[in-house]
């Protein structure tokens, strides 16, 4: 398991993007779109990571409900992060909750599975993070995308059970700090221009 990305939400693309790249001060990468969800997104290599802006497409139907609870995003804000597992199935059986049914998803030449509830929301609202399994042979996007000078320095999860999330994520990066208290993402991010709170 190891950390894989993290997400903002917001109700339209070009505002999160905005609102991402005034912050860091540096352009983001075109992305894609996912069909299945009716969503769009645009990318940021943060090294080892990457940071994804997703929002729902205009221009295109879901199957369902959107996942990242994007049927009800609101202003851009880092709604979750994502953990790469070697085995989605097994994982999800080790999870103390419903936390996604694994949905198999391709773009392009690249192929994995994802956890997402039926209802599309976020487990523990984004603090328990979102689980993904790539496929084997697949390029990881954070190795396609251009070195933008950005890094995550750390990332702090924080909610009223950060024991049951730290239980099971606690050593998970060392980047990573779970906290117990009212909910809520800080990311800083090592930019060109200095560090920048998310």
């Amino acid at each position: 398991m190891k950390l894989d990305h993290l997400a903002i939400a917001c109700a339209t693309l070009s505002e999160g993007a905005a609102w991402a790249e005034t912050r860091l001060g540096v352009a983001l990468e075109h992305g894609g779109s996912h069909a299945h969800y009716g969503t769009h997104n645009r990318l940021l290599g943060l090294g080892d990571i990457y940071l994804e802006v997703i929002a729902p497409d205009p221009g295109a139907a879901s199957d369902g409900p959107r996942w990242f609870g994007l049927d009800h995003a609101g202003a851009p804000r880092l709604a979750t992060w994502l953990c790469a597992v070697e085995d989605l199935d097994v994982a999800l059986g080790e999870t103390p909750f419903d936390a996604g049914r694994p949905v198999p998803l391709a773009r392009g030449d690249l192929s994995w599975r994802i956890a997402v509830p039926e209802d599309g929301h976020l487990p523990m609202e984004g603090a328990w993070p979102t689980l993904l399994e790539w496929a084997p042979g697949t390029l990881h996007p954070a190795d396609r995308l251009r070195d933008s000078g950005c890094r995550l320095q750390s990332l702090t999860v924080r909610h009223p059970d950060a024991a049951t999330i730290a239980t099971r994520f606690g050593d998970v990066d060392p980047r990573v700090t779970i906290e117990e208290g009212p909910l809520g993402l800080t990311a800083v991010i090592d930019t060109p221009n200095g560090p920048v709170t998310l």
